[in-house]
């Protein structure tokens, strides 16, 4: 159980888990929006930061909701295939 579980869970009660997807959604676009905005020197880092925070605790919350061990088993299926990708031979 990681340390953000009891506020995952009390998100949920509060809210949702529907209000929660869309709150994913919201917190990616943020942080495209300002992704861009970096690109063209409108923002700083700290902003991409902020940004990048808001969308780990969403990225946290989706993953508490659809199951961690899920979620981790399909990040090492995607890790051996970017591995494969950096090989030397590719």
């Amino acid at each position: 159980m990681t340390k953000y579980h009891d506020i995952y869970r009390a998100a949920l009660a509060k809210w949702g888990e529907e209000a929660q997807y869309d709150q994913a959604v919201e917190e990616c676009a943020e942080l495209i929006t300002a992704l861009k905005h970096f690109k063209r020197d409108k923002v700083g880092r700290q902003q991409i930061v902020d940004e990048l925070a808001d969308v780990a605790l969403m990225v946290g919350q989706l993953s508490y909701m659809l199951g961690e061990d899920t979620v981790e088993r399909a990040i090492e299926s995607k890790i051996l295939k970017l591995k494969k990708l950096l090989a030397p031979d590719n």
